[in-house]
């Protein structure tokens, strides 16, 4: 594979004249899939963070209560909180990504989509994998992770470019799709 300074997909390496290395989505061409992302995608992880915890936070208040109940006894069930919010955030994560929107819950309130850099849906695996290189970036980088999202066109953190996913406006990618029509 050899890098292309062409210009003509924005970043990435394509095969030596293989059409099928191509990005399926051109910010030189639609940019509108592109526009308003970054401050979507940071609505759409709060709304995220939310729909977490609630059902953690609903453990932690029964797991409370089933301490007093049983005179202190029940309190022994906290240590279960940490390794099943992580699960939880996997699960969530990779069955929404991977269901039939390809979008987590606050990324399809903020009209938001993943793709494959080869214009796929996103799968199960893929949403998890995208979680976990996210908070582990976030984790090692702290917020230096988001200051790459600015400088490229299609507006990709630090995880996307390693898992080769993108995300769009689904608006807009559902209009361009419904405009393109073969006479």
């Amino acid at each position: 594979m050899s890098y292309t300074g062409s210009g003509n997909t924005g970043d990435g390496w394509q095969g030596a004249g293989d059409p099928t290395y191509q990005h399926a989505f051109d910010p030189y061409v639609e940019p509108d899939l592109f526009r308003g992302v970054a401050m979507r995608r940071m609505i759409a992880f709060i709304i995220d963070m939310i729909v977490l915890s609630i059902p953690i936070a609903l453990a932690i208040l029964f797991i409370a209560v089933f301490g007093l109940v049983t005179l202190g006894l029940g309190w022994a069930l906290f240590w279960l909180v940490s390794p099943a919010s992580i699960i939880w955030a996997l699960i969530y994560y990779g069955a929404s990504i991977g269901g039939s929107h390809s979008a987590t819950i606050g990324m399809r309130m903020m009209d938001l989509e993943l793709r494959t850099w080869y214009g796929a849906p996103g799968y199960f695996l893929l949403g998890a994998m995208h979680a976990v290189l996210f908070w582990i970036s976030i984790s090692v980088l702290s917020p230096f992770v988001l200051l790459i999202g600015p400088f490229n066109a299609r507006r990709r953190l630090l995880h996307d470019f390693v898992l080769g996913t993108v995300i769009i406006n689904n608006s807009v990618r559902t209009h361009v799709a419904q405009s393109a029509r073969t006479y």
